[in-house]
């Protein structure tokens, strides 16, 4: 039998995978750009990002747009190469 590669276990959440997926594309996003991409509702949304950003894979900044807040996320180079990881993973499996 092969020896298959480890799954994360932080990217195989289907939300934080697809959140990864949307920030390893663009330079950096902001939450509601994420959440209608992702279809989440912004609790859950709020809950992944934050276990993303604990882990150290992408960075949340919080700014405001005259008085609205907007979050706004991106992919740091620990989440890249997490992600890189990862794909790499999924492709032992397909082999």
């Amino acid at each position: 039998m092969p020896e298959f590669a480890a799954l994360d276990p932080l990217l195989h959440s289907q939300l934080r995978l697809a959140v990864m997926s949307i920030l390893i594309s663009v330079e950096s996003a902001e939450f509601v750009y994420i959440k209608e991409q992702t279809g989440a509702t912004a609790g859950n949304l709020s809950v992944q990002l934050d276990k993303l950003s604990t882990a150290g894979y992408i960075s949340v900044i919080k700014s405001f747009k005259g008085k609205k807040p907007v979050t706004t996320c991106s992919i740091t180079k620990i989440g890249i190469s997490a992600f890189e990881t990862y794909v790499k993973a999924l492709n032992s499996y397909i082999k």
